[in-house]
């Protein structure tokens, strides 16, 4: 909405860019403040935790309200509330499909990143003696996931030790290195949860795309922390499995979250599950196949006004500028407190060098950290602990505030 008004000034009066966005630069912080007036959840704390949930701004919270009282006045089960519900899905699948982007046919809506990461991990058709290769700073929801395909399929699993690569190292050698000829699915994370690292991911896949394996090799992206956060082009990146949520960066409701599925590899990925959004039927209502897009892999009744929700919700993003600006405030942001923290005797940042990502991750030499979090949550700011490898976490997106980061550090200060 300001990048709009000042592009507005700037064609109206002449004056020249470069001086109108100086400008903008120095009204950012006070014009920000008045924005999160949206956001209920930023009222009363210092929010550093967008990595495991985003605050909802109110008229999301509106829209999924609304969205409830439309069903119940077309009738819950009735011939009207199906065809919203139908086109409800369809907006969303095209609302995301724009911001990551790709197009709707691509787009499962799932509930969240761990079901779109088992639709991936369960379609393929394993075969003893596979190969799975995952990296060494993966979720343990899809670590469980992995080992249960190992005692069901006697698939063969390695990991590859990409936590070492955090300040030096190639991630794209360490994986090439990781790779064998019977390797049928390789899962990275975009942005490791823990550490924070954004991974070349475009070149990891073309290094798995071409590896002379015995069959093609897929990547299934853990997206949970890159969505939202970065701006993307999924087609350009050509991942297989590009698995997502809402309810983080995009600060949507909990609950929905989506699944790409690259069109070269659809038909290589068998549905796990069956429910009537997912297959085709004849006049008599007899399932005869399944849907020729992303929609095979959905199922039945959901929560359909949070479909509402999450558009809103990204819609509001939109609002403070292109998700480039959006990214560089959040950079800017996080080497802010990077920066800080580096001065404090006490602290060591996993990171050495200044961090890319909304996420810094950081030890203390001689402190409790679950201590730390609970200190700095009694006195209003939210961050939390990390178990692998053990810190802290700092989530800060660009609706954070300057001074915000600068209360944080003086806290941590004042726990010794």
């Amino acid at each position: 909405m300001l990048t709009l008004c000042l592009y507005q000034y700037v064609t109206m009066t002449g004056i020249s860019a470069s001086h109108v966005f100086q400008a903008q630069a120095s009204l950012t912080e006070d014009s920000l403040v008045s924005y999160r007036a949206q956001f209920p959840g930023l009222a009363n704390k210092a929010y550093f935790n967008y990595g495991g949930q985003g605050p909802m701004p109110q008229s999301a919270l509106d829209a999924i309200q609304q969205s409830y009282a439309q069903i119940q006045q077309l009738g819950p089960f009735s011939g009207q509330s199906y065809d919203w519900v139908v086109e409800e899905a369809a907006q969303t699948r095209t609302t995301i499909a724009t911001e990551l982007g790709t197009t709707a046919p691509t787009i499962t809506l799932t509930e969240n990143v761990s079901a779109g990461c088992n639709i991936a991990l369960w379609g393929i058709d394993w075969r003893s003696g596979d190969h799975l290769l995952l990296s060494d700073c993966e979720h343990h929801s899809v670590l469980a996931s992995v080992q249960e395909l190992q005692r069901r399929f006697g698939i063969d699993v390695s990991t590859c030790p990409l936590q070492a690569t955090l300040n030096e190292g190639d991630p794209v050698a360490a994986l090439t290195q990781c790779l064998q000829p019977k390797t049928r699915l390789v899962v990275l994370s975009h942005i490791l949860w823990n550490t924070g690292q954004l991974l070349p991911l475009k070149d990891m896949v073309t290094a798995c795309h071409s590896y002379p394996s015995q069959q093609p090799i897929r990547v299934l992206v853990d997206a949970a922390q890159s969505v939202g956060m970065l701006p993307l082009n999924l087609d350009e990146l050509q991942a297989d499995f590009y698995a997502f949520t809402g309810h983080k960066w995009w600060c949507g409701p909990e609950g929905l979250g989506g699944l790409y599925v690259r069109p070269e590899a659809l038909d290589e990925l068998h549905p796990t599950f069956a429910g009537w959004r997912s297959i085709t039927t004849d006049r008599s209502g007899h399932p005869t196949g399944w849907k020729a897009d992303g929609q095979r892999y959905e199922m039945a009744t959901s929560a359909y006004p949070l479909y509402a929700g999450l558009r809103t919700a990204i819609a509001v993003q939109q609002q403070w500028g292109t998700a480039q600006e959006r990214y560089q405030r959040l950079q800017a942001l996080s080497q802010r407190l990077w920066q800080q923290l580096t001065e404090l005797p006490e602290v060591i940042c996993l990171r050495s060098s200044p961090p890319e990502t909304g996420l810094v991750s950081f030890q203390l030499q001689s402190k409790s950290h679950r201590s730390l979090v609970n200190y700095l949550e009694e006195n209003g700011f939210m961050i939390r602990v990390i178990l692998d490898p053990d810190c802290v976490r700092a989530c800060l997106h660009y609706l954070t505030l300057e001074s915000e980061v600068d209360q944080l550090v003086e806290a941590m200060r004042q726990f010794g």
